[in-house]
């Protein structure tokens, strides 16, 4: 986690909306195909997707108050 969480850091804020937008795809169709009532193969890859996309958004959201600091 702390390796994936180093590299989520290092991405500038364009390349962390990518990734953001390519994991809510995947997560919408895993669970568009739970809900259809399939089976997914890798249950956990559900979880680590919303965790990661919780990182990224948490990473974000720091920055954005980090700037909003530096400009008062």
């Amino acid at each position: 986690m702390i390796k994936e969480l180093k590299e989520l850091r290092d991405m500038n804020d364009e390349e962390l909306l990518k990734e953001l937008e390519s994991l809510r795809v995947e997560y919408r169709d895993l669970m568009t195909k739970v809900a259809a009532g399939g089976a997914v193969e890798k249950p956990a890859r559900v979880r680590n997707i919303r965790r990661r996309i919780a990182r990224i958004l948490t990473i974000l959201r720091e920055r954005r108050m980090r700037r909003h600091a530096a400009t008062r």
